[in-house]
């Protein structure tokens, strides 16, 4: 009788874990929402609301773009992150994140860019202690008057992995600063993968902020964050061939392009042989581009200095070590034949602050 009652309770406990889990799962794919294309709003500073030409791009002058992704403030160089085989799934603090987020932020702003362009920015995340990291992002352009475009990148349901410290939810997106104004911004949503992996890689999105030029073009300047986990790295080229349709249409029309960001892919080729640390069991997203992505008319910019090798990411399966950590350029820029590069590097900041090294290009437009 005994025996029978132990069974009862056990068979009462695992079937109310059941019912728990199919809740959670329910729960998770109803959550589940796709944020759509839509338009942006621009926080103008305050001297452009009478006058917004008076600091147009100008044709034959040296502009410099910079992109960062912030790692949502939690990627000290000893950090390592579950979902790429690390252990850890949230900074450790609110003060690592405040130490991170103005340490990265601290390093753009020694590049004093024109444009400055960051990815993996929370608004309000678990993972990142409910901090608004936008609030970080103007020390950035400090000296100078700069419009402002946040686009919501993902809007995630609550993870419930790892089960000691869970993931929980995020909002994240995606910030473009600028010294000159923007006249407009949009958000056009990516293609992502269907079934379960939409649950791990979320929603994507890249932003469109367009730049009025003295000529009567404009600079069309892109920022973009490309998915990382995926089944096969398949679905980051598709959502690149949307972005070169756009940006080639907005070529073809006589306006100037400029995308930067995380492409998540190899923009060397062969990042394992120039820093001579072979890519991982979870590092099967790190491909080159297809032969072919990339049309006529644009041209991808992949900052690198033979002189000074330095890659832009390094995965973050352990903590940083430059003997054993794979490492690879993920981050860059692409272009239309009307604009002209000047020059581009990866900023060696030795991962201090986020699993990203910021990046810069400066360009001109012809």
């Amino acid at each position: 009788m005994k025996g029978k009652t132990i069974c009862k309770t056990l068979g009462l406990v695992l079937l109310a874990l059941l019912i728990l889990v199919v809740l959670y799962v329910v729960y998770v794919f109803a959550s589940y929402h796709r944020v759509g294309d839509q338009s942006l709003s621009v926080m103008h500073c305050s001297s452009r609301d009478a006058v917004p030409m008076e600091d147009a791009v100008e044709t034959g002058a040296v502009y410099r773009v910079t992109s960062a992704n912030v790692g949502f403030g939690a990627y000290s160089a000893d950090y390592s992150f579950f979902m790429d085989g690390g252990r850890e799934s949230r900074a450790r603090s609110r003060q690592e994140v405040d130490r991170n987020m103005r340490g990265i932020v601290a390093f753009v702003e020694a590049l004093s860019p024109d444009f400055a362009l960051f990815q993996e920015v929370d608004t309000d995340g678990t993972r990142s202690w409910h901090i608004d990291e936008t609030a970080y992002l103007s020390d950035a352009m400090t000296g100078c008057e700069f419009d402002e475009v946040f686009a919501q990148n993902y809007d995630s349901p609550y993870l419930f992995y790892p089960l000691i410290q869970p993931h929980g939810a995020n909002q994240s997106g995606i910030v473009t600063l600028s010294r000159h104004p923007i006249a407009s911004a949009a958000r056009r949503e990516l293609p992502v993968e269907s079934g379960f992996m939409k649950l791990l890689d979320l929603d994507r999105c890249y932003s469109v902020s367009r730049i009025p030029t003295a000529s009567g073009k404009e600079l069309v300047l892109y920022n973009l964050h490309l998915s990382a986990y995926t089944s096969d790295g398949a679905i980051a080229t598709e959502q690149l061939e949307l972005l070169c349709a756009d940006m080639l249409a907005e070529y073809e029309a006589g306006n100037y392009c400029v995308a930067g960001g995380d492409f998540n892919k190899d923009l060397l080729g062969n990042s394992p042989e120039i820093f001579g640390v072979a890519a991982g069991e979870n590092d099967t997203w790190a491909q080159p581009i297809p032969e072919g992505t990339i049309p006529a008319g644009l041209t991808l910019v992949a900052p690198f200095d033979e002189t000074a090798p330095a890659a832009s990411c390094r995965t973050a399966s352990e903590p940083y070590s430059i003997e054993t950590t794979f490492r690879l350029t993920v981050d860059g820029f692409l272009v239309s034949d009307n604009v002209e590069v000047v020059d581009s590097a990866v900023l060696d900041a030795g991962f201090l602050y986020s699993d990203h090294n910021p990046v810069w290009m400066d360009f001109k437009l012809n």
